[in-house]
């Protein structure tokens, strides 16, 4: 396994500060060069996004390498899926109807183009469900700012990548042979709009956080309660090496009456799988067993906001996060475009209902609820199970 030394997308896009269309174009190439690379081999992707792609140094912004093909498959021309897969923000419309081929990677492509040139996605709502109906509906943005000042040429590409007729949406050919992508091609050089870059800051930095909080839960539970966990995490890990493979968690599952698809336990090791080792190891797999089955409970909700609420004052400080950041060796978030991001009544903090309102919102991996219903069966089988 390469060693990607530089980082995710959007946190190299944010350090370097100066960002054009020019360079979103760059970049798109890359990314949809890897969608075309695939699809001449035979393979859809199903999992595009940005922190699936990172830098293999921190000196080359072009050496993106694309992670994470476990809900990739091999397909046959014309070859149609019906299992729902990906990440809601990215997700094709077909994809959500049952019925989709290739076509869905260009989308999920066009997604990501959306949000380099603007900072955010362009189907967008507090839930997932509502993120499902953005979706359907189709309708693009590009009334508000950035877009007046965006090229004609970049909305273009957009609006063909972005069609919600899948027969009438480029291949990854057409879009790396489109005007505003080629060599030497029309995107404009002149820097866009510091607010995209803020714009893109806030929406890295709340993952962030939830993955933290998702520790902080995790790392709360009584002996007793993940005395089933630990059982469960070793009776998985046959070979004894710390860390479950996708064939363990597969295997496992299957000892507990699991009946999960193999594309569901894909996604449920994507969850997981933090680091992109991947395995998942002791920490991931207690974090991620508490996302898909403790989240809803009020009491470890107020647990995880009491850690971050360090004075008890109900509110979540700037310092309070520095601290908190501090205790779990977190150096790479920018603690004001957090707050910014979860900070509805703009006050300068976050509240509980701020809080839980992140922690809820619709940004976990589809067929999550699936997972959840299937876990729980086999955690009522295990050992001390909670």
């Amino acid at each position: 396994m390469e060693l990607c030394a530089g980082g995710e997308l959007f946190d190299r896009i944010i350090q370097r500060g100066h960002y054009s269309e020019r360079k979103a174009a760059e970049l798109t190439k890359i990314i949809v060069g890897v969608v075309e690379a695939c699809h001449s081999l035979g393979v859809m992707h199903r999992d595009l996004k940005p922190e699936n792609f990172l830098l293999v140094n921190k000196d080359d912004d072009f050496s993106l390498k694309a992670i994470d093909f476990g809900l990739s498959v091999f397909f046959k021309p014309g070859q149609i899926f019906t299992d729902v897969v990906g990440s809601p923000y990215y997700v094709a419309p077909e994809v959500l109807l049952k019925h989709y081929g290739l076509e869905a990677d260009v989308w999920t492509a066009g997604v990501i183009l959306y949000i380099l040139l603007s900072g955010v996605p362009p189907f967008w709502a507090e839930t997932q469900q509502g993120i499902f109906d953005a979706v359907l509906k189709g309708v693009i943005d590009f009334e508000s700012d950035p877009w007046p000042v965006i090229s004609d040429s970049a909305k273009d590409l957009i609006r063909k990548m972005l069609c919600s007729q899948p027969s009438e949406r480029l291949t990854a050919h057409e879009v790396l042979c489109h005007p505003w992508i080629c060599e030497n091609g029309v995107a404009p050089d002149r820097s866009l709009d510091p607010a995209v870059l803020s714009r893109l800051k806030q929406f890295s930095a709340m993952n962030k956080l939830k993955k933290m909080a998702l520790r902080v839960i995790a790392e709360s539970l009584s002996e007793e309660e993940i005395a089933g966990l630990r059982e469960m995490f070793k009776t998985m890990d046959t070979d004894n090496s710390g860390a479950i493979t996708f064939d363990e968690l597969k295997a496992g599952l299957r000892r507990y009456g699991s009946t999960l698809k193999d594309t569901e336990i894909r996604d449920l090791m994507d969850a997981a799988d933090v680091d992109n080792s991947g395995t998942i190891d002791y920490g991931e797999f207690i974090a991620a067993t508490v996302h898909l089955n403790k989240l809803e409970r009020e009491e470890h909700l107020i647990a995880a906001f009491q850690y971050f609420d360090k004075d008890g004052s109900g509110y979540i400080t700037v310092d309070e996060l520095q601290q908190a950041c501090a205790e779990h060796n977190i150096t790479d978030v920018l603690l004001e475009d957090i707050i910014k991001e979860v900070d509805q009544d703009n006050d300068g903090t976050i509240d509980y209902g701020e809080f839980v309102a992140m922690m809820q919102k619709g940004n976990a991996g589809i067929g999550r609820r699936t997972m959840r219903n299937s876990l729980n069966m086999s955690m009522r089988d295990a050992p001390g199970a909670l």
